[in-house]
């Protein structure tokens, strides 16, 4: 996204009008802000601002703001009042900068009579103004305003480029955490810059004199501890009943939630299955766990066949939904492994959930075989 839109402004070519689309904490409003430092730089436009200059300066982070770029919520401020106020402000010249810059966060939340009110100025602006609009549903935009943009989409960031952000800024905070805690931080975020790091920043406030260990992290991310999910996988594949109502008397004793159990379960089946079918899994990056568990994962995959993980995962997979508000999760989720213990997973087991080929009947009875039917053994076929 930012190649494409870093050459346009290189070479002047500026459009009245973007869209930032894409999930929630990906940084679209932080990208609109530094578009319009771009914008308005005395070097500009240009895809590095200098930074120096009076408007780089009232644009950074924690600085003064400028008169020449209004930042609005849709959310709160969608209404048609609100969009004729910010029509009669767009007319008005520039007080210090190249161009008057409206970022409208939550553009899809704008009401149909205010993308009325607003329609008019997108479709015809003056030549000073530009639009930046911000949204997760673009869908949702009046379809006339939306086709006047030049949308850029946004996406999450891979656990590659998170891992790389994170460590990027630890080092710049003089901080200590463990790499056992990343792959941690980086879950919990989902792949969203600005949720990962706040529950960095959360950590990190509460680390002690040792640095943010995972042992201090556990707890605080809820996640459940990799001994238990261990525990869970190994009674699996020894099929030992006694070990996995066992683990799941320590995951409840130990306060982790039955439900966060199962969903890192599902998350531990998935590595394995990677694990299993791609021979340099970690290697390419396609298992997001630390280095030193690498030999731990591949001795617990070998223990199944991709079949038996696959119909593992999906009968995890299906079960979830179950334990979402139960009354009692617990005895839910011991259903669900007990559940897991009878899948076999080979070529000649059912499908998780299938239901048991019907039997034969003994004799020539009425269910579908009617007067065809054998007649089995030593037994003689009754008179017509």
């Amino acid at each position: 996204m930012t190649v494409p839109l870093s050459t346009a402004l290189d070479n002047g070519r500026i459009n009245h009008a973007y869209l930032f689309s894409g999930p929630r904490g990906c940084g679209k409003t932080s990208s609109a802000r530094i578009l319009a430092r771009s914008l308005n730089c005395v070097e500009g436009p240009t895809s590095t601002p200098c930074g120096v200059c009076d408007s780089c300066r009232s644009l950074a982070p924690g600085g003064s703001g400028n008169l020449d770029v209004m930042e609005l919520d849709a959310a709160s401020h969608g209404g048609v009042d609100d969009m004729r106020d910010l029509r009669e402000r767009a007319m008005f010249a520039p007080a210090e900068s190249r161009y008057r810059v409206f970022i409208i966060d939550e553009a899809h939340m704008i009401s149909q009579s205010g993308n009325n009110a607003l329609l008019k100025i997108v479709e015809e602006p003056p030549e000073h103004l530009i639009f930046i609009f911000a949204t997760t549903e673009p869908e949702k935009m009046l379809g006339t305003i939306r086709s006047r943009t030049h949308n850029y989409p946004f996406r999450l960031l891979t656990p590659q480029a998170m891992r790389e952000l994170l460590e990027h800024v630890v080092a710049e905070e003089g901080a200590q955490v463990e790499d056992t805690v990343y792959p941690l931080v980086i879950r919990a975020g989902g792949g969203s810059p600005r949720d990962t790091l706040s529950v960095l920043d959360q950590l990190l406030a509460g680390a002690g004199p040792d640095g943010l260990t995972y042992d201090l992290a556990l707890p605080l991310l809820g996640v459940t501890d990799l001994s238990l999910l261990d525990a869970a996988v190994d009674a699996l594949a020894s099929r030992d009943a006694s070990a996995i109502f066992h683990t799941i008397d320590n995951v409840i004793e130990s306060g982790h939630e039955p439900r966060r159990f199962a969903l890192d379960l599902l998350d531990r089946l998935r590595d394995l299955l990677v694990v299993r079918t791609v021979p340099d899994a970690f290697g390419q990056g396609l298992v997001d766990a630390p280095v030193d568990r690498a030999d731990i994962l591949r001795a617990e995959a070998e223990q199944f066949s991709p079949a038996q993980l696959s119909a593992l995962a999906t009968e995890v997979n299906d079960r979830i939904q179950d334990l979402r508000g139960a009354t009692s999760p617990r005895l839910l989720l011991e259903v669900m492994m007990a559940h897991l213990l009878t899948i076999d997973g080979g070529a000649g087991a059912p499908a998780p959930g299938s239901a048991a080929p019907a039997q034969r009947p003994a004799s020539g009875g009425s269910a579908g075989g009617g007067g065809s039917a054998r007649c089995g053994g030593a037994r003689r076929c009754p008179a017509r």
